[in-house]
């Protein structure tokens, strides 16, 4: 299976999960307040040791790396910007460049300056200026090297973890709290996609690549009922397509950013909207193998969710796709399973600009913790080496010939 010349290879990493001491993030007094088990403390030292990652990437084969600011960094008080720590992510870049590596930079991976969060956080509608504005200062001073932006990763799990199961901060349970910081990031997002692209404009730069990360979840009915049947179509509406139809429609994306990792088996109690939005088959039976989180691994998902975004006429990208595991051999197969799939459906038509696998390094999985290792390098937490996994030599092949055996 041959892919384009021209076609993005690589991983990718979020500020956060992977620099350490990240102090002036909601996350970081968040996990001491609530007294997470495991904090991101020093997380994977890559604030210190990103040459050393990048120089790994590029032995690899990977011509691509999707990275984030960390905007607590850069602005640690409201209105304060950093001007080391805007150099430091100038750096990053650069090193990337040097390299020979594209980088694909994301704005916004989660977490929040603490400042953003005392005065509400999303459900501010200040938060929108706010984002604004720190989204002018980091795009005028890397656009010189970047041509790919993501403005804001995954809004509806953030919402859905934040604001509708209340894992994460600020921990509420409103689906009316939720609605508001819906919209807001839809018009932050709207409003960062003209702003790269008038600062690109003034600064006679190429036009830019904006878009967001999209979560994509393949659900798929447990049972055939009139219930499971209706509560697919509502989660495939609000979740998975309603961000990407709106956007289009105000022509805010030059590319569709996709992450994909599994399907949830849908299963509705009752008629009720949360039973429909959110109730799930809890068996262990759903004949499929599953990673260390228990999530269903599930390529034919990918093929399926690929061929109804065909519709939008836009170009994709994956800009996440990984697995949690300690079986290396699994995580090869899942990898390999899943460009298969890739590869039918730009055979299908679909134009697919690259794929970018999550993650580079083992890192900080949120409220999970270390345990779950999705890296294509290993990290040791202890002294912080680093070990290139099989699994990474074998989709280095991918990555350096652009051909996957079918065997």
């Amino acid at each position: 299976m041959e892919f384009p010349q021209k076609f993005l290879w690589g991983a990718a990493s979020s500020a956060y999960q992977v620099e350490g001491n990240n102090l002036h993030s909601d996350w970081w007094d968040w996990e001491k307040r609530i007294g997470l088990k495991e904090v991101s403390g020093e997380a994977c030292r890559h604030y210190q040791l990103y040459k050393q990652d990048f120089i790994q990437a590029k032995e690899l084969g990977h011509n691509a790396h999707r990275l984030s600011i960390e905007w607590g960094r850069v602005e640690p008080l409201e209105g304060d910007f950093s001007d080391k720590e805007i150099a430091h992510y100038l750096d990053v870049v650069l090193t990337l460049k040097e390299l020979g590596i594209e980088p694909i930079v994301t704005l916004h991976h989660f977490t929040n300056p603490w400042w953003l969060a005392e005065l509400g956080g999303w459900q501010n509608r200040k938060a929108i200026d706010y984002f604004l504005r720190y989204t002018e200062k980091i795009v005028s001073g890397l656009c010189e090297h970047v041509r790919f932006w993501v403005t804001i990763n995954e809004p509806m799990v953030y919402i859905y973890f934040s604001y509708i199961l209340g894992d994460w901060p600020p921990q509420k349970k409103s689906f009316f709290c939720a609605k508001s910081v819906f919209d807001n990031l839809v018009k932050a997002h709207l409003g960062a996609y003209r702003l790269i692209h008038r600062i690109y404009a003034e600064k006679t730069k190429n036009r830019p690549l904006v878009s967001l990360a999209k979560n994509l979840q393949a659900f798929v009915r447990w049972g055939d009922s009139l219930s499971n049947r209706c509560a697919v179509y509502l989660r495939n509406t609000f979740f998975n397509f309603k961000i990407i139809e709106r956007l289009k429609r105000s022509n805010a994306l030059d590319f569709i950013g996709i992450n994909y990792y599994t399907r949830m088996l849908v299963d509705a109690k009752s008629w009720g909207l949360r039973s429909l939005l959110l109730d799930t088959h809890e068996g262990k039976d759903s004949g499929v193998k599953k990673n260390s989180l228990g999530w269903d691994i599930y390529p034919q998902g990918l093929y399926d969710l690929l061929l109804s975004l065909k519709r939008f006429k836009l170009p994709l990208m994956i800009l996440e796709n990984g697995i949690c595991t300690a079986d290396d051999n699994l995580r090869w197969d899942f990898i390999r399973q899943h460009l298969k799939k890739l590869h039918l459906a730009m055979d299908a038509g679909v134009d697919i600009l690259g794929y970018i696998y999550w993650s580079l390094l083992d890192n900080y999985e949120w409220d999970k913790g270390f345990a779950p290792r999705f890296g294509l390098i290993e990290v040791d937490y202890k002294t912080y080496t680093r070990r290139i996994r099989e699994s990474a030599k074998k989709f280095a092949q991918v990555c350096k010939s652009g051909k996957l055996l079918d065997a």
